[in-house]
């Protein structure tokens, strides 16, 4: 491609910055349920718990894959799988686009799973071999801030376009978009011998080798280090209170308890994603430059989960102060991205592929669990309501009761992030004697 000719260091950031907006796909193809959850409704007659399953099948099929992706990255490298996974993204996007019943939506949504769930571990390992390691919690932020442009176009600009367009336009263009990033970064990324993505230095590329036995026992170091599973609990419940309230239960939550309009719910789903997106950017930099990761997960981890007291109350707020809160709760939640960070700094430096996506499956292992168990909580207590379309109406003690949950495990989250082992931003692991 025209890249093929550029200087190193462009050639470079041309590369990753391919990636970064496949990673943009990937954001928004995660948080769209939040954004037409009245739609998917309306669409296929759901009730809570099937909404809930539907969306959370993404997280199903990304948290299953972590484990197998960071392998791969490790061992056959990110550019065979970053094709492969826009490939089956665009078909599950087309699927879901033009699915006609809920089996086939349900399946479009496990592709667009399978397929996406490639990309952070892909990206996280071109930073960490082809960057500055001491640079790496402050790329990977500025990767996130991009990245997370995705989720604020699935708030308020995705609801917006559904209601003019509908939903399943969007996600058949969607389908298209995915073709050509993977496209894109089959031909911009190259692979070195040692199974990395080089897009520097082509003529040295070869065909990485994988070694069964080498990745087992890697693994292996990996789940037996103790160090490793503090951060994995930090990322459960930060990332998966996150990603299930977001991903979903937001839009209805501010619809139905705080009587918002769709539009207004909307655009506090997009502040909290904006919010996210600095806070990726912020928490990594303050991070990197104070030398520390444990202080400020510590603070961020606390803050965020007393917020989640006020949302579990019920408290009717004014609209400035829900949406500062929501955009203070994406800020803080950003924390969580550290958690990367600190588990790349206490696993071989060659396994960082394999520790990042340990620590990455927490998060969604969560999100699997909690989507469709809110949404059981809440049929669990429904009272037989119904709106004028026949959609269940739930009250504000369902929501409660399910937004319960969201505030224990980010609670969880904040108490793991006291057992983190502070790195200093440099790797401090050491070969067990």
């Amino acid at each position: 491609m025209s890249g093929a000719g550029a200087p190193p260091t462009r050639r470079r950031r041309l590369a990753l910055a391919v990636v970064v907006a496949a990673y943009v796909l990937s954001f928004f193809q995660r948080f769209a349920p939040a954004g037409i959850a009245q739609d998917l409704i309306a669409a296929f007659n759901s009730t809570a718990s099937s909404l809930g399953v539907l969306a959370a099948t993404y997280f199903y099929v990304y948290t299953v894959m972590q484990v197998p992706t960071g392998v791969l990255v490790d061992t056959l490298g990110p550019r065979l799988i970053l094709l492969l996974g826009g490939l089956v993204g665009g078909i599950g996007s087309l699927l879901f686009g033009l699915a006609a019943s809920f089996d086939v939506a349900l399946l479009g949504r496990t592709l667009i799973g399978l397929g996406v769930s490639v990309t952070f571990i892909a990206m996280l390992k071109i930073i960490a071999v082809s960057f500055d390691e001491r640079r790496f919690a402050s790329l990977v932020g500025v990767a996130m801030l991009i990245g997370n442009l995705g989720s604020v176009l699935a708030g308020a600009p995705l609801s917006w376009l559904a209601q003019i367009t509908g939903w399943r336009g969007v996600f058949v263009g969607l389908a298209a978009v995915s073709l050509l990033l993977a496209l894109a970064c089959w031909f911009l990324l190259h692979e070195t011998a040692a199974g990395s993505a080089d897009a520097v230095a082509p003529e040295r590329a070869g065909s990485p080798r994988f070694d069964r036995t080498v990745v087992l026992s890697g693994l292996l170091l990996v789940l037996r280090n103790r160090d490793t599973w503090p951060v994995v609990c930090v990322n459960f419940g930060i990332c998966g209170s996150f990603f299930a309230f977001a991903g979903l239960w937001a839009t209805p939550f501010l619809t139905e308890v705080h009587q918002m309009t769709r539009n207004v719910a909307a655009n506090h789903l997009s502040l909290y994603f904006a919010g996210f997106a600095l806070g990726c950017v912020v928490v990594g930099t303050l991070s990197d430059r104070i030398g520390q990761r444990k202080p400020v997960l510590l603070v961020s981890s606390h803050l965020y989960a007393a917020i989640w007291l006020v949302w579990l109350s019920g408290t009717a707020l004014p609209l400035p102060i829900s949406y500062t809160l929501f955009a203070l709760m994406g800020l803080l939640t950003a924390s969580f991205t550290l958690t990367w960070a600190c588990a790349k700094e206490v696993n071989p430096p060659l396994l960082s592929g394999m520790s990042t996506s340990v620590t990455n499956m927490g998060g969604f292992l969560a999100a699997a669990i909690l989507q469709p168990l809110v949404g059981w909580v809440m049929d669990l207590s429904w009272q037989g309501g119904l709106n004028d379309a026949g959609a269940r109406l739930y009250s504000v003690a369902d929501f409660q009761a399910g937004v319960l949950l969201l505030a224990a495990t980010a609670g969880f989250g904040a108490l793991a992030s006291w057992r983190i082992r502070e790195t200093r931003c440099r790797n401090v692991w050491q070969r067990p004697a």
